[in-house]
């Protein structure tokens, strides 16, 4: 008997009931599918990523000895435009995971109404095994082994997870050198000196405070005294909540990597945010009571702010949630069994595809400042970034009460229809 798959058996990456990051991604593609009207018959445009890398990634380690890392770039649709998205650099990475966060930059750019299609890379690495020099050698040869496929034109990389603006000069310098020009518009979020952006390392976490305070207004709260949960205390969960702090709300919670706090009347954000810069976490933080983490998912807030990894918001802790909004600063951390859940409670979900869109907003001007040689001040990058996330808001809004649908089935309705009408009409090529 044979031992191959029936013919129109769908590989893993593409079976929806294989729940990986990818399963979780063609699953949000198949609620909104009923709304696409004719643009529906391009939908396996959308279940399908344009093109995958895998590279080796060796390099010869301080002792001698020679080390290989596997490393990805993947991109989903460009179809409006050069591919856009960050690098990770984290042990878990794997091919669904960096295959989902490129379809999920596809529908933030269009979300926000950005030219650009989606993409994202990664390699399977503990960068905290490797010195500063080994990282620097790794990262220059994953740039080169990607470099084909890579470029200012065509797909434009940025920080991510445990990468950051000197990961992109090294990425950046090497791509130049491989060109034999500078090329400073390869990636964003580079450091201010090679053509980096004023306003990037805060933006999604501006962002994230923005369309929180634009869903308040939508559902009739006020900000000022409003209580405020956040898991992740970095570049998002950090900015976000000493925004929110600095408006009048109250930060209740913060748990990352280093422990769970608690503090019924307000952590001191400026204090936390110092030790956490101190001490590489929240965890031991004076100013607060330690709490587990099912009591921190339960806590009765305003707002909770998921700014960490994937899939924290699950089956098993979302009926726990006593939130009013859900902000996703992280990418993908409800799955749709908790997306149902949170919904069937009445809490509102700002969905990850608009909520955390200011990081790639301010990466967009950066590229657009970096082609035109001409840079703006952080006023004003400030106050384009705000617009910005308020007008995507508003128009996911407006389509969430026209269908009776959720945030996140309205952001998908917007950015599969803006897709799928650039794909509709630039036909196929052949």
């Amino acid at each position: 008997m044979s031992s191959l798959p029936p013919a129109d058996a769908l590989p893993s990456y593409l079976d929806p009931t294989h729940l990986g990051p990818w399963g979780v991604y063609l699953q949000q593609v198949d609620r909104v599918a009923p709304y696409l009207g004719s643009l529906a018959r391009w939908v396996e445009t959308l279940k399908r990523p344009k093109r995958a890398l895998i590279v080796d990634v060796p390099i010869e380690l301080d002792n001698g000895r020679v080390a290989h890392f596997e490393g990805y770039r993947v991109q989903h649709n460009t179809s409006r435009g050069p591919g856009k998205g960050g690098v990770r650099f984290h042990q878990d990475v794997t091919l669904s995971e960096v295959m989902a966060l490129s379809a999920w930059m596809s529908i933030k750019n269009a979300a926000v109404n950005l030219p650009f299609g989606g993409a994202k890379g990664g390699i399977r690495v503990d960068p905290r095994t490797l010195s500063q020099s080994e990282l620097e050698r790794m990262t220059r040869r994953y740039t080169t082994e990607i470099g084909v496929i890579i470029g200012p034109s065509k797909d434009i990389p940025a920080p991510d997870v445990n990468t950051n603006a000197q990961t992109m000069a090294w990425m950046m310098d090497t791509y130049s050198m491989n060109e034999g020009l500078t090329s400073t518009g390869v990636v964003t979020g580079k450091p201010i000196a090679l053509g980096g952006s004023l306003g990037r390392v805060e933006a999604t976490g501006r962002g994230v405070f923005v369309v929180g305070c634009e869903a308040a207004r939508d559902i009739g709260f006020d900000v000022v005294g409003a209580r405020v949960v956040v898991q992740g205390f970095g570049n998002v969960g950090g900015t976000a909540a000493r925004l929110f702090h600095e408006t009048g709300a109250k930060v209740i919670a913060a748990q990352d990597h280093t422990g769970t706090i608690h503090n019924e009347f307000g952590l001191d954000v400026p204090n936390l945010l110092a030790h956490v810069a101190q001490h590489g976490g929240v965890g031991g933080f004076g100013g607060a009571e330690a709490i587990d983490s099912d009591t921190f998912w339960a806590l009765e807030t305003e707002f909770l702010i998921p700014a960490a990894l994937e899939s924290q918001i699950h089956a098993g802790n979302a009926d726990s949630v006593r939130a009013k909004v859900v902000v996703e600063g992280a990418n993908g951390p409800t799955t749709p069994e908790a997306d149902d859940i949170l919904r069937d409670k009445g809490i509102l979900v700002v969905p990850d595809v608009v909520a955390n869109a200011g990081g790639v907003t301010v990466s967009y001007f950066e590229w657009v400042q970096d082609f035109s040689s001409f840079f703006w001040s952080e006023d004003e990058i400030n106050h384009r970034l705000e617009r910005i996330m308020r007008d995507a808001f508003a128009a996911v809004s407006h389509v969430a009460r026209e269908h009776s649908v959720t945030l996140r089935t309205a952001a998908f309705i917007v950015a599969c229809t803006r897709i799928l009408q650039a794909r509709q009409v630039r036909g196929l090529y052949p």
